[in-house]
């Protein structure tokens, strides 16, 4: 740790319901300068001009409060405790974490620990992070170094273009019972995913379309969700659609105990939360039926309509005749057999439609690897 001049002067007045450095006038840190406090900050006045170091050290719990957000230039937390943010702190250069959390209360996103333009961090960990929000203004590409009171989990952001503003946090709550949101229920998914999370999620606020990755560890407990770390994606509860959606699973590393995931490219502000998903089993996703075709043009079964195939674009389907003289064939089916050939063959009256009976049909699914078969019966 870095040898700390300890400047024990008061600007201002001392408040006198609490002990601190109060400050109501002009404070600088001076290009090479440091400044430690072992005592809680109240700023009341203008603290932006800096180009030194503040840091946060000691065993007591520290806040930092007032009126204006301070803009610091190096900031540096090694407490036995953590800080408290009951305001904004801006971050110009680096954020360094030695031992203890930033603390902002998740009720109120309108706090943070806010990183500006070229600001980073360094030696963010377990033991020192930001326990509730961190936002990013005019970066692009950023780490938030966010987590819980114990453990590190940090959201990996890049976008397309610069963030003007972005934000994330990270909870250890349930999604369907979290503590600042309403309840995201995890039973609204699409069929293609078998469950999704409910030990944690990340939220995260931004505008610009961007890609992220996010890691899970034991405490994820995905091995009980998953069979194979394949099957994890990322998961997130769509504001439009009022249900989780995936987005994507483009790079995947390690085990179903620690391992990461990344997303295809997203906006985040269509998206509530975020967390982990597990694709089913394809033989879980579907099962195909036997079906009744009745032409007859009453808008009731008029056209053979398999809604599974939505899941799988590269399909084919071939339909054959009792005999098995095929009789209808089709690469991407979206809904066109209605009882008449398509297939240059030895079919009889061919504009007037195939007869009344049972028709076999074969279907490939090229997306999922599957094969199906089974029956149709034609009533005219």
């Amino acid at each position: 740790m870095k040898k700390i001049l300890h400047i024990l002067f008061f600007i201002g007045t001392i408040c006198q319901a609490q002990t601190g450095l109060y400050n109501s006038g002009n404070l600088r840190i001076h290009d090479q300068g440091q400044l430690g406090f072992h005592t809680h900050l109240i700023n009341n006045g203008t603290f932006d001009d800096n180009l030194g170091l503040a840091g946060f050290y000691g065993s007591s719990t520290l806040s930092v409060s007032g009126a204006f957000m301070p803009i610091l230039y190096d900031i540096e937390i090694a407490t036995d405790a953590f800080v408290d943010l009951e305001t904004s702190v801006n971050v110009l250069n680096n954020a360094n974490f030695i031992v203890g959390n930033f603390n902002t209360p998740r009720a109120q996103p309108d706090i943070y620990l806010n990183f500006i333009q070229n600001a980073f961090s360094a030696g963010e960990a377990d033991a020192s992070k930001v326990d509730g929000y961190a936002r990013i203004t005019d970066i692009q590409n950023f780490t938030f170094p966010v987590g819980d009171a114990s453990q590190l989990r940090p959201l990996i952001l890049n976008s397309d273009t610069t963030n003007s503003t972005a934000k994330c946090a990270y909870f250890l709550e349930d999604p369907n019972n979290p503590s600042t949101f309403p309840p995201f229920s995890t039973d609204i998914k699409p069929r293609t995913i078998s469950a999704i999370s409910t030990v944690e999620f990340w939220r995260l606020e931004g505008t610009v379309p961007s890609t992220i990755s996010i890691s899970w560890n034991a405490r994820s407990n995905l091995a009980s969700l998953a069979t194979e770390v394949e099957q994890v994606t990322i998961m997130g509860w769509n504001k439009s659609a009022g249900s989780w959606l995936s987005l994507g699973n483009e790079a995947l590393g390690g085990d179903l105990t620690t391992g990461f995931v990344s997303s295809t490219t997203f906006v985040p502000d269509d998206y509530e939360l975020i967390t982990f998903g597990i694709l089913a089993e394809a033989e879980d996703i579907l099962t195909l039926d036997n079906y009744i075709l009745t032409p007859n043009g009453d808008g009731i079964n008029d056209v053979l309509v398999i809604p599974e195939l939505d899941l799988s674009p590269n399909n084919s389907i071939q339909i054959f005749d009792r005999l098995g003289l095929k009789v209808f064939d089709m690469v991407n089916y979206q809904d066109e057999f209605a009882g008449i050939s398509n297939v240059d063959n030895f079919v009889i009256n061919r504009e007037k439609g195939l007869p009344e009976g049972i028709y076999f049909y074969l279907i490939t699914m090229d997306d999922l690897g599957l094969n199906y078969q089974g029956f149709l019966y034609l009533e005219r």
